[in-house]
């Protein structure tokens, strides 16, 4: 069983810069593809960001192309996602979600393809 943490998240102004953190327990992380996901309030859960168990790969969603950057550290058990260029509409609750992935270079962007998520973190982007 997998548990995720996320943190990082807080109130920024537009233009801004934030890095979520999220911090994998109780699995070999190096063996789980990792994405990122954003719900806004009122609307449905949205793919941002996936990337590879090797981490040769990784996927953005295009709103979020060229501003964000999803990264892992396998010795640190650790994904991150470096947002910047921050926008009002980037506001909503972030997840991060993990999944055992056989292939090195797997990646996966819908949140049905993923069995464990962590609790969230806010994320504010004040205009």
């Amino acid at each position: 069983q997998v548990q995720l943490v996320e943190s990082g998240g807080g109130l920024v102004q537009a233009g801004g810069s934030l890095r979520l953190s999220c911090a994998a327990s109780g699995g070999t992380f190096s063996n789980y593809a990792m994405g990122w996901f954003r719900q806004a309030p009122g609307k449905e859960r949205g793919f941002i960001s996936a990337i590879s168990k090797s981490g040769g790969n990784t996927y953005y969603t295009d709103s979020v192309k060229g501003r964000f950057t999803i990264s892992r550290d396998n010795a640190k058990n650790t994904v991150y996602l470096q947002m910047n260029s921050l926008k009002p509409e980037d506001t909503a609750v972030y997840y991060c979600a993990a999944r055992f992935a056989l292939g090195s270079g797997s990646a996966f962007s819908k949140s049905s393809d993923y069995n464990y998520w962590g609790q969230g973190t806010q994320v504010t982007v004040s205009s």
